[in-house]
């Protein structure tokens, strides 16, 4: 059986595994989710995504690649929606409001007909969820549980590692990990949550995704096609 460890590719595990004290701290802090995330299977809960798209953002957006960093709250808790990539659903699922409001951000005369977002994974947009769990029918339901100190990791990785980084933090939730981020060698852009709740506070209209590619091509990386879904 592959532990929840082994089903991170192998240059992630060291990266994040290199922000814990030890790797044998590490270790023992996936032995911990891993158990978790069983207890919860042996109750009778349904966790989302599946097993093997739990690390879907990190498997799918090598570091060395990594331009842009979105940051979400915790996987989406319907039936077939989740799949490991924040704000993305898999073909054939309907898209989800906040996604139709990025969507409409991104380009108002055009509503791309699924919800994937993995052709924006694999152009080095990192779409991390804070916790990368949760159970069927309840929000929030896997916080405090030892993901965020697995997330955390993965963000000061990011930010010590690479250069010229957009993160891009929408909502109060994502906003929390600006002290993370060392705004002098990367850019934070922030603004309300895209949910039909909070889309109206700022998101609408913030020019994000131009931003990031005019922050891009300043420092020579290749820009984002973000309607290339």
């Amino acid at each position: 059986m592959t532990t929840l460890s082994n089903r991170l590719e192998k240059n992630w595990r060291d990266i994040i595994g290199a922000e814990f004290e030890t790797p044998v701290e590490f270790e023992q802090h996936m032995a911990k989710l891993e158990q978790f995330l069983q207890q919860e299977k042996d109750a009778g809960h349904i966790i989302y995504p599946k097993d093997k798209e739990i690390f879907n953002a990190l498997n799918s957006t090598p570091p060395e690649n990594i331009r842009v960093v979105i940051i979400g709250q915790d996987p989406y808790h319907g039936e077939g929606q989740a799949h490991g990539l924040c704000f993305s659903v898999p073909r054939g699922i309907d898209i989800p409001r906040s996604l139709k409001n990025i969507y409409k951000e991104i380009d108002h005369s055009k509503m791309p007909s699924n919800g994937d977002l993995t052709g924006w994974a694999k152009q080095g947009v990192l779409l991390l969820n804070t916790t990368l769990t949760v159970q069927k029918g309840k929000a929030g339901s896997h916080q405090r549980k030892g993901w965020e100190e697995f997330t955390d990791a993965i963000i000061r990785a990011v930010n010590q590692k690479r250069e010229h980084v957009v993160f891009l933090l929408w909502g109060s939730d994502a906003q929390k990990k600006r002290a993370l981020i060392d705004h002098t060698k990367h850019k934070v852009l922030e603004t309300s949550h895209p949910s039909g709740f909070s889309a109206h506070r700022g998101f609408i209209g913030c020019g994000h995704f131009k931003e990031a590619n005019e922050y891009l091509k300043e420092h020579g990386l290749e820009s984002v096609e973000w309607q290339k879904i």
